[in-house]
């Protein structure tokens, strides 16, 4: 078994001076019972921790990082925009190259405002929605995740036409009121909602592939419902791509579907890397935004020339190599082999792949996972179990049964075969 004792001298230190030692909770390692490994440094598709030890990594920065850690492109472009400044607090030529970069890669998006995450980019586009529609109800699905924004923390209340409850102190119960919550893949209960109160609900906001409660792909005709149900009743329909955005198609995933958001946000691989996130959608929707518009929003570090060279670099190598054909192939690859082997380990599971995003999920009966109600019935005990073999085998995961696995275009053959091996010996380890 690998050492630890730096990384646990770290954590252990960390949380006198950060809550729970971490500074985003996922990152404690709470849900799988461990402590978690802390990073040195990175290269390509491996980690490397404080204790020396080696890993294949499979969350990529939470996605982003689609080219791999440090890719010597997206470095030199970061190096030389450093060298002139790291932030100036003005306009700058490559924010209006990024700008210019997504609204031509995007079809839906006309126009786009720059910002620093992605709970910056769902609110912005939330509150942007309640001003164009002047309404002030929103709907969003179970398992869906949007951001740390007080109208997301929510969860159903009794019934489905009834105000949210509040999933995290803090959020008034007033705010929770105006954001209702559908079931993902279900939409009987997203026309209830509309066929009752449909002249106050400004927009309906989701993950067009969810990818926060593992990898759940939308059931046919479920976005295209959506669609329908928003125009009939002159809501918008927000695409949260923060995850899916340039990650599955350089169009986004709505591209790949055919359908037409009115607005998009967008995060993670938009900045290379780097803190930044996006929204943007129909030219007379985003007109409404300041200073052109009434609706306020401002950001200090929005389009800093750091986070726009990096992005720049990274949308580039996307638009001008079979990046996507690649990475389809890798994953296509190495899930096929991850599904056999678990099949033959007998264990009940299911694993679900969209693109370069996977999950695995241990259901117990082998049951495909398409909602949040088969999410909750996973087996996250034996997901730890599964998980503390893979990491003393050089395998890093999220470290949560309802988290998302990504490869990026770094992953290679020696990579994979170490994966397939170590997931064999974790499957032997929980039965």
């Amino acid at each position: 078994m690998p050492s630890t004792k730096k990384s646990k001298e770290l954590f252990k230190k960390a949380k006198n001076y950060m809550p729970g030692g971490v500074n985003s909770p996922v990152r404690a390692f709470a849900s799988v019972g461990l402590s978690p490994p802390v990073i040195e440094q990175a290269k390509g598709a491996r980690l490397l921790d404080v204790d020396g030890n080696e890993y294949v990594d499979y969350v990529c920065s939470w996605g982003p990082l689609i080219l791999g850690h440090a890719h010597e492109q997206v470095l030199d472009a970061l190096n030389r925009a450093a060298g002139r400044g790291t932030s100036y607090g003005a306009p700058c030529e490559q924010e209006i190259e990024l700008a210019e970069l997504i609204c031509t890669a995007i079809a839906s998006v006309d126009k786009v405002r720059l910002v620093n995450s992605g709970t910056e980019a769902t609110m912005s586009a939330v509150r942007l929605a309640r001003a164009y529609t002047g309404r002030e109800r929103i709907v969003k699905f179970e398992g869906c995740y949007h951001g740390h924004a007080d109208a997301f923390l929510i969860k159903a209340g009794s019934g489905m036409l009834t105000g949210g409850i509040p999933t995290s102190p803090g959020v008034p119960g007033s705010t929770a009121a105006q954001t209702l919550t559908a079931r993902y893949n279900d939409l009987a209960s997203v026309k209830k909602l509309f066929n009752s109160i449909g002249h106050e609900i400004a927009a309906v906001i989701v993950e067009p592939v969810a990818g926060n409660m593992g990898v759940v792909p939308p059931a046919g005709g479920f976005l295209e419902g959506l669609r329908q149900i928003t125009r009939a009743h002159k809501s918008l329909l927000i695409f949260d791509e923060v995850i899916t955005g340039f990650r599955l198609g350089y169009g986004g995933y709505q591209d790949s579907v055919s359908i037409t958001p009115d607005l998009t946000t967008l995060g993670k691989i938009i900045g290379g890397g780097l803190p930044v996130g996006a929204y943007g959608g129909k030219e007379e929707i985003m007109d409404m935004v300041a200073p052109q518009g009434p609706v306020y929003q401002a950001g200090t570090l929005s389009g800093n020339p750091l986070a726009m060279a990096a992005g720049v670099a990274t949308l580039r190598i996307l638009r001008d190599t079979d990046c996507y054909r690649q990475l389809e192939k890798k994953s296509f690859f190495l899930v096929e082999q991850i599904e056999n082997i678990i099949k033959r380990k007998g264990l009940g599971h299911s694993v679900n792949r969209v693109g370069s995003m996977f999950s695995i999920f241990f259901t117990g009966t082998g049951k495909r996972v398409c909602g949040y109600d088969d999410v909750k019935k996973c087996s996250t005990d034996i997901f730890s179990r599964f998980y503390a073999r893979l990491l003393e085998e050089g395998i890093y995961f999220p470290p949560s049964q309802f988290e998302t696995c990504f490869l990026s275009q770094a992953h290679d053959l020696e990579d994979m075969e170490k994966t397939t091996k170590a997931v064999g010996k974790a499957c032997d380890g929980i039965m």
